[in-house]
């Protein structure tokens, strides 16, 4: 299986798309090949500044723990527990986190045996070798291994709680599904479908992605921030824990992390279209439900 990189410098870096993809080998994509760790290393481009938030050691370390942690058990397990650590210890501006290079550097550089280990497929009854899908390491945002994780984590939480981001990403269908919906970025609308989660009016894969494809298609029609107003919103609590990288301890492993202290979503918004998002559920064609209601 693909090991840990020989060689770590002391930086996070950037890795452009065109010099990443002459590492995505058959090899590294099957886990049989190393990534060639000083070789790649040569053609990154520094991060700028000299920042704390900058160290790469501290996410090395993070990904060794969710590896120690979570190696007897199945690998999608590991999200939840390193979206919201992965967001506190990184400590980046939304604008930062959209550059693709940073994330290419992370899957390649730092930590590709964690990519394989986590997106490595079950073997297949055909016999066919088993391959990681190379957007894993050079992909969209809701794709990358590590881009999701932390775009769910800046998507989901709710103000300083990453309580709602550990919903999210325990539910597959829920991380994969959200992250492409453009009305995720309306912050009641975010904490309403986890709330639908949370009470358990939906549980299941299909009823997740039913819901989805129902929230998603009501927003064409219907303006979610009129009916369901967001807090007023400033940079400056995200800003300043930004700054705070500089001093902030490592994040703790047992208990959550705490994100920027953002004012929450409003409750009166959330509930609103908890009741909305509820009603388009019931209607939602869900496969499988039919048949249920039928035989009842």
């Amino acid at each position: 299986m693909t090991d840990r990189p020989i060689h770590l410098p002391d930086r996070l870096a950037l890795l452009a798309d065109l010099n990443a993809a002459q590492y995505l080998t058959d090899g590294l994509l099957t886990g049989k090949e190393d990534v060639p760790a000083i070789g790649l290393n040569k053609i990154t481009e520094p991060l700028p500044g000299e920042e704390a938030r900058g160290a790469l050691m501290p996410v090395r370390d993070l990904v060794d723990d969710a590896l120690h942690e979570f190696r007897d058990g199945r690998p999608t397990a590991a999200d939840a527990w390193l979206a919201p650590r992965l967001h506190a210890t990184l400590r980046l501006s939304r604008r930062e986190a959209a550059d693709r290079r940073l994330w290419n550097y992370l899957a390649l550089g730092v930590a590709p045996d964690y990519v394989v280990w986590r997106h490595m497929p079950e073997p297949r009854k055909d016999g066919e070798v088993p391959k990681v899908a190379a957007t894993r390491f050079r992909g969209a945002a809701y794709t990358q291994a590590f881009a999701r994780l932390w775009w769910a984590a800046e998507l989901f939480r709710n103000g300083a709680d990453y309580g709602p981001v550990v919903t999210v990403c325990t539910h597959q269908d829920m991380l994969n599904t959200a992250l492409r919906l453009d009305a995720i970025d309306h912050r009641p609308t975010a904490q309403a479908l986890v709330r639908l989660i949370d009470r358990g009016t939906v549980s299941t894969g299909r009823e997740i992605n039913a819901l989805a494809r129902a929230v998603n298609a009501s927003a064409a029609t219907l303006m979610y921030d009129v009916l369901a107003p967001d807090a007023d919103r400033d940079g400056r609590p995200s800003q300043e824990w930004i700054a705070a990288a500089e001093w902030a301890p490592a994040v703790p492993r047992r208990a959550l992390p705490e994100g920027p202290d953002e004012e929450r979503v409003p409750e009166d918004s959330v509930a609103t279209l908890v009741d909305h998002f509820a009603t388009l559920f019931a209607d939602a064609p869900v496969r499988g439900r039919e048949a249920t209601d039928d035989e009842a």
